[in-house]
């Protein structure tokens, strides 16, 4: 061991010595730092063009350094590949230059310049002349810049350290950074014979070794540095919002080709922004980009923003007169996977499943029974089959119709049938159960019978408001459609009306939508609080079908909620969220954090910041992409997208003054 005198002078690193340690070998253990004590186990620097670190697992290093620069610098592309390219590490070192240095620089460089431009012209190169001559012009105005202190001058080196674990992949990643760089026309060199230097200038210990210098005035050299940050949004589309990080709009196209799917979901607790976020999103891109929005309004928040569009608004409710008949059927256009010709085809075994969902919906009440089966779902999918064979509607699309010479409703001279009704399907079903003989079939009968009685009007049904022929058709081109349901009874009839209009919506809308891109409209169908249709099995199963099924119609799927524990809870609903490439998270409940980081991979800062975050601020996902979402609508969009009510009675009491 150390003497005492050794041990009090040198207390802060102690040595084991052995008989093979001699006092020059621990007088240099003495003099290592803290850095050279804790770094790999070794450096090889014997070539000149490369390192290698020598630890666990070999790697290899080269080092460039920046030899030329294009004349204009473009943030933030200049030097984009050299912060972003794989396994790399860059340094810059900014030295600014003294105004008094600068000036006499630049005024030597402007008088050489015009020695050079006198030359050339004597000499009758009137290109070089004129070259010259524009960059005096350049120098002098510079040179005037930094002396009235509008700019300054700048050295900088910058150096970059690439890694790789073989030689080979070292060699393709330096081509490869090569050409990436040139593309910037930014030119990158090894630092050839001085790796050792390179290497540890791009370490942080502050320390340039190799000194190759740019100049830079200040706007040129704002671009070097690496503010980037994940960029969200198209290059075409409607301005949602700001970037709250670098203050840049976001352009967002629902429909652009960069995304897998075109469906959207919003989560946010009440009061968060979720209804202002849509209406902005509906008149933006009604007005702009002429996209056709359907919404199925559960609290009546939409039929302002129908007035204001030139849309439709249509009421739904006990007291209406307004009839959606669920047996409803539409031909739809498909392309012949051989000719690649569009024809119209009739699918009635997909309408008759469609229609069964919907009736076992019904048929399980507010209470959601547990007499319900696959016997009931069998009776009542055979009655609906024979509903629509009674009509004598088929796979044949001309079955839709009836031959008619006079008062035709259509120009080839053919009248659409009357569809089949709950109430005609009811009788049906007393029929069947009259004529059934099997025991185990009757309570079956029984059971439907009794409980869709509330549903026919012979009855006076309080929930017959789906009985019948439906008393209006959506308009092809209508800008926006608004169905309200908002004065249903809220347990049970808006998650029916929600299922039953999802279906009526996808035959009378999504479907007439061709599959050719170029013929189809834009279309947008949102479902407002869309929690309440998670406890019914078949509503979930049908918005699952629909958000896999929309894109092939050219349309998005906007789910809209406040209470998501509730999806996160049902792992069948999952579907809707992985056929969302665009999710906006606004503020959130702390009680649901957990269930979005999860779901969503958020990060803590992320999560955080949805926690705390004002009104209309938030998340916005597209794709791999997150971006913080700052949504401020105009002072006329508040006149029709405000869903508070004191500032609606101010709004109003200001329009009439």
């Amino acid at each position: 061991m150390l003497n005492k005198k050794q041990q009090s002078k040198n207390s802060d690193f102690q040595v084991q010595r052995n008989d093979y340690t001699s006092d020059e070998q621990i007088e240099i253990l003495h003099k290592k730092t803290i850095k050279e004590l804790i770094a790999p186990s070794g450096i090889d620097a014997s070539n000149i063009d490369h390192l290698e670190i020598i630890s666990n697992v070999k790697r290899y290093a080269r080092s460039f350094f920046v030899s030329a620069l294009p004349r204009m610098c473009t943030f933030p592309e200049l030097f984009r590949d050299m912060y972003m390219f794989g396994d790399i590490n860059t340094s810059i070192y900014i030295t600014p230059i003294p105004e008094s240095r600068s000036q006499n620089e630049l005024n030597r460089t402007i008088n050489e310049l015009e020695t050079e431009r006198i030359v050339a012209a004597d000499r009758g190169n009137i290109n070089r002349e004129s070259g010259l001559a524009q960059k005096r012009l350049e120098a002098e105005e510079l040179r005037d810049e930094i002396a009235a202190g509008f700019n300054k001058l700048y050295e900088a080196s910058i150096v970059s350290t690439l890694f790789a674990y073989s030689l080979e992949d070292l060699d393709k990643l330096t081509k490869l950074l090569s050409t990436e760089m040139s593309k910037s026309l930014v030119g990158i060199k090894s630092a050839w014979g001085m790796q050792e230097e390179a290497f540890q200038s791009n370490l942080p210990l502050a320390q340039d070794k190799i000194k190759r210098t740019h100049t830079f005035d200040r706007r040129s050299m704002g671009t070097v540095f690496p503010f980037t940050t994940s960029e969200v949004g198209h290059a075409t589309g409607i301005p949602l919002g700001f970037n709250k990080q670098t203050g840049v709009p976001i352009l967002f196209d629902n429909f652009h080709n960069s995304l897998t799917n075109y469906n959207m979901v919003i989560f946010a607790k009440s009061g968060a922004g979720k209804s202002v976020t849509m209406k902005t999103l509906i008149s933006r891109s009604a007005v702009l980009m002429g996209i056709q929005s359907l919404a199925l309004d559960a609290e009546g928040e939409y039929s302002i923003v129908a007035e204001s569009l030139g849309g439709i608004n249509v009421v739904l409710s006990p007291n209406s007169k307004t009839v959606i008949n669920v047996f409803d059927i539409e031909t739809e256009v498909v392309k012949d996977e051989i000719t690649g010709r569009e024809r119209a085809v009739l699918n009635v075994e997909n309408k008759v499943e469609d229609v069964t969902q919907a009736l076992l919906t019904m048929a399980r009440g507010s209470t959601r029974s547990q007499d319900i089966n696959e016997v009931t779902k069998q009776i009542i999918a055979e009655s609906v089959a024979q509903e629509y064979a009674a009509y004598g509607i088929n796979s044949d699309p001309m079955s839709l119709y009836e031959a008619s010479s006079r008062n035709s409703s259509d120009m080839l001279g053919r009248t659409k049938k009357k569809m089949p009704t709950i109430g005609s399907w009811y009788k049906r079903l007393q029929k069947n159960a009259e004529s059934n003989t099997n025991p185990d079939y009757r309570f079956h009968y029984s059971y439907l019978l009794k409980v869709m009685k509330q549903y026919i009007r012979e009855y006076d049904g309080q929930m017959a408001y789906f009985d019948g022929q439906s008393t209006f058709d959506l308009l092809d081109g209508t800008l926006f459609i608004n169905l309200d349901i908002s004065q249903l009874e809220e347990r049970f009839a808006r998650p029916l009306a929600q299922q039953i209009l999802l279906s009526w919506i996808w035959e009378k809308y999504v479907k007439k939508n061709s599959e050719d891109r170029r013929k189809a409209a834009k279309k947008r169908v949102i479902v407002d609080e869309a929690w309440m249709l998670l406890p019914y099995p078949e509503a979930v199963d049908f918005l699952n079908t629909m958000a896999r099924r929309a894109r092939k119609r050219n349309v998005s799927l906007a789910i809209i909620s406040q209470r998501f524990q509730d999806f996160y809870e049902k792992p069948e609903v999952q579907a809707v969220l992985t056929s969302s490439d665009t999710k906006l998270l606004l503020a959130q409940d702390k009680s649901e954090i957990q269930y979005l980081k999860e779901v969503f991979k958020l990060s803590e800062g992320e999560a955080g910041f949805l926690v705390t975050c004002g009104k209309g601020e938030g998340l916005l996902k597209v794709g791999g992409d997150t971006a913080i979402l700052q949504i401020t609508p105009t002072a006329k969009e508040f006149e029709f997208v405000e869903t508070n009510l004191n500032k609606m009675v101010e709004n109003a009491k200001r329009q009439q003054r």
